[in-house]
């Protein structure tokens, strides 16, 4: 929906604006409109859904997610759970949830049944069940621990204290003292590269035993028609409830919403702080100036003409496949990264959703949608290492592809401002800016502006498509602003 007359000078009657449609701004503008404010989301692109959009960009009929694509959180994010996105649209889980091939032919394979995945480990085969055991009977305590501030109280001391030790453990110089062999750290260690950042460090550690427990959880869905399904779910269920989305609408300044008595900002601490300006308290702004942005990810988009040929059959069936060797390998990779270089042989985050997604291409085709973690803003086309990557695992790959488009860290802010230098992260992932996302405080989504909050991956809990800071910021703009509860957000209530 295009902008129109009654926003052209910034003012509006209805009580809230959203800044950003993104997931975390649809679903702050959900919960609100749920409780029976009126809303207007106000979004620079032609399109809702910031990462989670799917586009065509290669080739006519090739369906790709232009940042996040395979959702470990969509069945895990207690917004999700609350919003009942499975009854909403389709979401494929797949067998096989992640693979790991290692440079001597062995192959890691985090299968959906823990008790399969330890079976294929050998001698680490019981270690790592009794990694993950005690958490996967507790996985929901363990996920409202993990997508909580970590200043105040949790609700489960059990759960904090589990994962905790845990991610002490795999954090730290003895994260191998635990196995035997090198399968088994290197399935976490992938994992734990979703998030850009040195290794062994608390906060990669943490994403990563998150992740894998979910993986044996619930799954890590693909879903279908891309990750379009999940933003046109929430443009929806907002529209249904009275909110609008204005697209075209980019807003730079407070004078853009002045108009609007409650504002929530799905964007980065930067353009916080250019929208805020001299109405933030000093302290307020340095604070923002403080926070740091994190490394980039270089993505690459292919349109093939079939399936990838992966020499292992089982990495053929499942839609996440993590490239970049040992565990030490990877770790020496992303220490490349950290100190501004571009790795000979980097860490690869791989996607292949036509395994289990026949929307996304032409029959018998198939896309592919990768990273690979470069430094912050880096102008570098990636496409031949990663198709070099892949290649090492899947000979003749190469000779499949029909088009791709490359989006390097410097230009990916074209899909989402928040994700400028490629940190798609918006924020280093580190133990620091955990604690303050962007300040310390129970509450990081109150700004010191009175009736406005920040509602995106820059505060508690971070990234990940899960909806929850979002969430956050709405439920407490509605007991803050309007004496309100936070509604019920299931489709029966629609």
């Amino acid at each position: 929906m295009p902008a129109d007359a009654s926003y052209a000078d910034g003012s509006s009657s209805a009580d809230v604006a959203v800044v950003g449609a993104g997931p975390n701004g649809l679903a702050a503008a959900v919960t609100l409109a749920r409780a029976g404010l009126s809303v207007d989301v106000l979004e620079r692109n032609s399109y809702a859904g910031g990462g989670a959009s799917t586009r065509e960009i290669t080739l006519p009929g090739y369906r790709h997610d232009l940042a996040s694509a395979v959702h470990p959180m969509a069945l895990a994010s207690p917004f999700f759970r609350a919003f009942e996105l499975e009854q909403r649209i389709e979401l494929a889980v797949p067998e096989l949830s992640f693979g790991h091939p290692l440079p001597d032919g062995r192959v890691g394979k985090a299968w959906h049944s823990l008790a399969r995945t330890a079976d294929g480990l050998g001698r680490d085969g019981r270690a790592y069940r009794r990694l993950f055991g005690p958490m996967l009977e507790h996985v929901d305590e363990v996920n409202d621990f993990t997508t909580q501030s970590l200043i105040g109280i949790p609700e489960s001391i059990w759960a904090a204290t589990i994962f905790g030790l845990r991610t002490l453990e795999q954090g730290s110089p003895v994260w191998n003292a635990r196995f035997r062999e090198d399968i088994a750290p290197a399935l976490l260690t992938g994992a734990a590269a979703h998030i850009i950042g040195r290794h062994p460090r608390l906060s990669m550690a943490g994403g990563g035993l998150a992740l894998t427990l979910n993986a044996h959880a619930r799954g890590w869905p693909v879903p279908i028609g891309g990750s379009q399904s999940i933003s046109d779910a929430l443009v929806a269920d907002l529209t249904a409830h009275g909110g609008r989305v204005l697209t075209g609408v980019d807003v730079t300044s407070y004078a853009d919403v002045a108009g609007y008595g409650t504002v929530l900002l799905d964007t980065s601490t930067s353009v916080l702080a250019q929208i805020l300006g001299d109405r933030a308290p000093e302290r307020y702004r340095k604070a923002l100036q403080r926070f740091r942005h994190g490394n980039g990810a270089s993505k690459v988009d292919f349109a093939l003409s079939g399936p990838v040929p992966w020499t292992d059959p089982d990495l053929r069936r499942t839609p996440t496949v993590h490239l970049g060797g040992t565990r030490a390998q990877i770790a020496a990779a992303e220490a490349e990264v950290a100190r501004g270089r571009v790795p000979t042989h980097p860490y690869v985050l791989v996607t292949q959703p036509s395994v289990i997604d026949p929307t996304r291409a032409p029959e018998g085709h198939a896309v592919l949608w990768a990273y690979a973690h470069v430094p912050y803003d880096s102008p570098v086309d990636m496409t031949e290492a990663i198709t070099a990557a892949v290649e090492r695992y899947a000979p003749g790959f190469r000779d499949l592809v029909l088009a791709s488009t490359a989006t390097p860290a410097s230009e990916l802010h074209t899909v989402s401002p928040n994700f400028a230098g490629g940190d798609f992260a918006t924020g280093a992932v580190n133990l620091v800016q955990m604690l303050k996302r962007p300040v310390v405080s129970t509450h990081p989504w109150r700004t010191p502006v009175e009736g406005v909050y920040l509602a995106s991956s820059a505060t508690t809990p971070g990234p990940s498509v899960h909806g929850l800071a979002g969430w956050y910021a709405a439920r407490l703009a509605l007991q803050e602003r309007f004496g309100l509860e936070s509604p019920d957000l299931g489709p029966a209530d629609a």
